[in-house]
């Protein structure tokens, strides 16, 4: 029989409690070590998780009594209870800090309810409720002896060591400028959970981190509380940036408006100390920087939500060695336009058009620009592509290369088709290959050793033909079982298939592997003559004429091709023949592989490394709900264009043959990012043949507009070197190098080849004043710059509608403010949605109450048919000269599902995929806010991820953008 909840049964622990002993090690996070707890009267204390137990066992004692049968049970039990809610709150606060005692004990209620252990959580909850009761009591007793007391005072704790009472006021300035002009925010509801989180001696530094934290906690309520956190970490940066500027002020800056007044002297010390740190160009300061600094909006620094400020705070600001950041966002954005600007007449007019292009998120140059722009070593190109030749000199040469190229930021496709296979004959040494694989290995181990200065890892990936004698093993090399030295878990691998493979996989026929050595014209050959001489490969095999060979149905390897991209994501399915045949330079090279991400397609050769220069135009900035804005993605795209010819002349190339090939064709890749929120914007689900309509129109503008800026830039500046043979000096377009295709494949070759535009007028405009550009398109995966601009990544659909984010500061939630938006205007959005949103990994389709439009509006990743995908890429693929980073999501991948999948894919016309995403086993953070929205609690599931983009092992790459 259950025993009455009251003090005294609490008071009665029979059996010894349990303390942080009793843990292994591996039990309780060692950041508990560093926690501090804030008791009821601002007393600070350290962390004991032992307390939790005790408070837990007289739960269980107060419920279950403390007979020797429940001993054994209420032990294990409350060991169990306090590991969970141990964790959550170390990975709520992974570097440590202060958590408030009531805060515990919410996490203590949530985590008895998730046991199961209802009754001991309502025993627990009374015995709180009479607790406070009891307190209350006291307090109104005391006030009434003693008179009314004054409220306790909190004393911060400045840098000098002194002390002085908490300035609320301050507080109250900065939250109400963080709140103005944003919808449903509270500034009084942030200032109340930051005061219960302060304690006499915080420091000033805790004040603005408690600000944020408080904040931070309210976005799954209300998005716009992540523009509130922002505007919030924005004082922490200025109160960085300007304490070691040590700028001569007659007061101290305490709002952005303030610091409006004060932008220019700030931005003219931060160039001069920046460059005397040799951390900037020191051509910086023969800028007039009077006209810079006037054409400055401090006022955007305000647009930000927070992921994309703490972004680029962690990541993207140049800092002292010692980690002290002092460049503020409007600073970023102009020293990477002037950096952009440094060679032009006016650079001066230009780089101010450029920033006012960068600051007001309409496009975003990729992530190794805004690293490195302006820079004293300014490596801005995004990808390089490089073949490897059949000796060893070729090989190490090749791998050295890779290392100089990532050292500085750059992602890498290597293609290793010419090296021998396994049991070829080494003339040299009278011996017998080990084949690519070994090699492979070397090479992904380089990428683990150069670690981009800190920044982040090597990023590299491998490409071999189908027919390569080694392609079997190549499937094998991110197993996770077998023999480890003949894996590479760090290096992204990808299939670069013929045609004449997926046809003989159509027709079920036989397919025949061979050694490059021995069959070195495949290498270089496509379409209709690789099928040639390949079948007289086969020819010759079949006489004796070819040693090594093997030959096995074609549909098996393919088989095993989508088998190993099930297992492991690897290798990406490519395509040879649409890469070249639609190759606008096809008379300068062949194209024998893409990039780390799968959207470059340019040729390489031992003389030329590919190099590619890459930015995106943020879609959803110009779409409103009555569609697309035309004028505006000119004016986007025009100016964005001469920011990327710019980087060719202005990058440092780290190999000469990168240099050579970069300058000779200077190919760039103007890409598109927040695909999905356009879509949002317009009303339009992802699954519809709206989607496609508008993927179709808006791609076709992009490539009008990119085009025509790359021809006016010609008319300019010159026509790039190798323009005379060139697809473009022959008037054929991206768009009608389809028929090419068509000519190809035949029947093999299904897409839509409907337009819209006045391609005929441009067409004599390409052939008349030339190209700046070989290529000038590739849509890249956007990991980071997205978040920066605070859209959704490249051309993908959403992955969740609510996920939770892990970073250095601990974990905070990101939902899709255009369907809170939504469920408000439906009387929707409450608690019990936002839970339900949580328990359902973010997905409407189980929530009934939801209306049927809505779950088709914001339908994930995962719910939607992937072959919406394939069918969006192609309407895209028609306008591009290169390719697209694209990524397809099936939530109950088969083999049946597969081979249709990537069927579709090659008939479409596709040149590449990316990842295959298949549905994890992890789900959403099951987290609430309480209704005060004091704090956000977590519980002991693991989070649901957000998407991983460039590498699924790595959520931090950024090799692309």
């Amino acid at each position: 029989m259950a025993i009455e909840a009251t003090p005294e049964n609490f008071a009665d622990a029979s059996i010894p409690p349990l303390t942080a002993s009793s843990f292994s090690p591996d039990a309780i996070d060692d950041t508990q070590g560093n926690l501090q707890v804030i008791r009821r009267n601002g007393k600070v204390t350290h962390f004991d998780a032992s307390k939790i137990s005790v408070a837990i066992t007289k739960a269980f004692l107060a419920v279950e009594g403390g007979s020797a049968a429940a001993s054994s049970r209420i032990h294990n039990a409350v060991e169990q209870v306090t590991e969970q809610v141990v964790k959550a709150l170390t990975r709520r606060l992974p570097a440590g800090g202060t958590v408030h005692i009531e805060d515990i004990q919410d996490q203590v209620e949530l985590v008895l309810m998730r046991s199961g252990e209802h009754k001991v959580a309502r025993a627990y909850v009374l015995y709180r409720e009479q607790q406070a009761q009891k307190r209350a009591e006291e307090a109104a007793l005391r006030a009434e002896v003693e008179g009314e007391q004054p409220e306790h005072q909190v004393m911060v704790t400045l840098a000098d060591g002194s002390k002085r009472p908490l300035d609320i006021a301050r507080l109250k300035t900065l939250l109400a400028e963080a709140c103005n002009g944003l919808d449903q925010v509270d500034a009084q509801r942030v200032l109340d959970a930051t005061c219960r989180n302060l304690f006499d001696g915080v420091t000033e530094n805790d004040i603005s981190q408690a600000l944020v934290m408080s904040a931070r906690t309210l976005i799954d309520q209300e998005p716009n509380y992540s523009q509130v956190s922002a505007r919030l970490l924005l004082d922490i940066l200025r109160r960085e940036a300007l304490s070691f500027l040590d700028l001569d002020l007659d007061n101290p800056v305490q709002t952005q408006a303030e610091m409006g007044k004060h932008y220019a002297d700030y931005f003219k010390a931060y160039v001069k100390r920046a460059v005397k740190l040799e951390l900037l160009d020191s051509r910086l300061q023969q800028y007039d920087l009077q006209r810079i600094t006037d054409a400055i909006k401090p006022e955007r620094d305000l647009q930000f939500n927070y992921l994309g400020l703490q972004t680029l705070y962690d990541r993207y600001f140049i800092h002292t060695e010692e980690g002290t950041r002092f460049e503020l966002p409007q600073a970023f954005f102009m020293r990477v336009a002037m950096g952009l600007a440094i060679n032009e007449i006016d650079r001066e007019g230009r780089a101010i058009e450029f920033y006012n292009l960068l600051s007001s998120f309409d496009f975003m140059s990729s992530t190794p620009t805004l690293f490195n722009a302006a820079t004293l070593r300014p490596q801005l190109s995004s990808c390089y592509l490089t073949t490897i030749s059949d000796d060893l000199d070729g090989i190490y040469s090749a791998i050295k290369d890779n290392a100089l190229l990532s050292k500085f930021a750059g992602g890498l496709g290597n293609d290793w088709s010419r090296v021998r296979g396994l049991g070829a004959h080494i003339k040299g040494t009278n011996g017998k290959s080990q084949g690519v694989v070994p090699f492979l290995k070397v090479a992904n181990d380089t990428a683990v050793a150069v670690n981009q200065g800190g920044k982040r890892k090597g990023a590299v990936c491998a490409y071999l033909e189908t027919w390569h004698i080694d392609i079997e093993d190549f499937l094998e090399l991110r197993k996770n079982t077998g023999d480890e030295r003949r894996r590479t878990h760090d290096m992204n691998t990808a299939n670069w298939i013929p045609d004449l493979f997926m046809k003989r996989v159509a027709e079920e026929g036989d397919w025949t592997l061979f050694s490059p050595n021995e069959v070195p014209d495949l290498h270089d050959l496509t379409g209709a003559e690789f099928e040639a001489v390949y079948t007289a490969c086969e020819e010759k095999a079949a006489r004796g004429e070819i040693k090594v060979f093997r030959s096995l149905k074609a549909v098996d390897l393919w088989r095993k091709m989508l088998g190993m991209l099930f297992e492991t994501g690897h290798p990406w399915i490519t395509f040879k023949d649409p890469c070249n045949i639609r190759y606008t330079n096809q008379h300068a090279g062949v194209v024998h592989s893409s990039n780390l991400c799968t959207e470059i397609t340019l040729h390489t050769n031992d003389s030329e490394i590919a190099v590619c220069n890459l930015g995106s135009v943020n879609l959803a900035a110009h779409v409103d709900e009555n569609g697309l804005d035309i004028a505006k993605l000119e004016r986007t795209v025009t100016t964005a264009m001469r920011m990327l010819d710019n980087v060719i002349d202005y990058n440092y190339y780290s190999v000469p043959q990168a240099r050579h090939s970069n300058l000779r064709h200077r190919p760039v890749g103007l890409g598109i990012m927040g695909f999905q929120d356009a879509l949002y914007k317009q009303r339009i689900g992802y699954a519809s043949e709206q989607a496609l309509t508008f993927a179709d129109r808006s791609m076709e503008a992009v490539s009008y507009y990119a085009i025509q800026a790359s021809s006016e830039l010609a008319a300019e500046r010159g026509r790039y070197s190798s323009y005379e043979g060139s697809l473009w000096s022959q008037g054929v377009l991206p768009i009608d190098s389809l028929q090419q295709l068509k000519q190809a494949r035949g029947d093999y070759l299904q897409i839509d080849q409907s337009s819209s535009l006045d391609w005929d007028a441009l067409r004599e405009k390409v052939k008349t004043q030339g190209m700046r550009n070989s290529n000038t398109m590739a849509i890249a995966p956007t990991a980071t710059i997205s978040n920066i601009v605070g859209v959704s990544q490249s051309i993908e659909p959403t992955y969740q509608n609510l996920f939770v984010k892990s970073n250095l500061s601990g974990e905070f939630t990101v939902v899709n403010p255009y369907l809170v938006h939504d469920l408000k205007r439906e009387g929707l959005w409450d608690e019990v949605m936002i839970n339900d949103l949580k328990y359902y990994d973010g997905s409407l389709a189980p929530i009934e109450r939801v209306p049927a439009e809505l779950k088709v509006l914001y339908a994930t990743a995962f719910e939607i048919d992937p072959r919406w995908l394939v069918e969006a890429g192609a309407r895209r693929q028609k306008w591009i000269d290169q390719g697209q980073s694209l990524n397809l999501y099936m939530a109950e991948p088969s083999g049946k599902k597969l081979d249709n999948l990537y069927k579709l894919a090659w008939v479409r016309g596709l040149k590449t995929t990316y990842y295959l995403r298949s549905m994890g086993a992890t789900a959403v953070e099951k987290t609430t806010a309480s209704s005060s929205g004091d704090v956000n609690r977590l519980g002991d599931g693991a989070p649901a991820e957000a998407p991983k983009a460039c590498s699924i092992l790595d959520p931090d790459c950024e090799a692309c953008q």
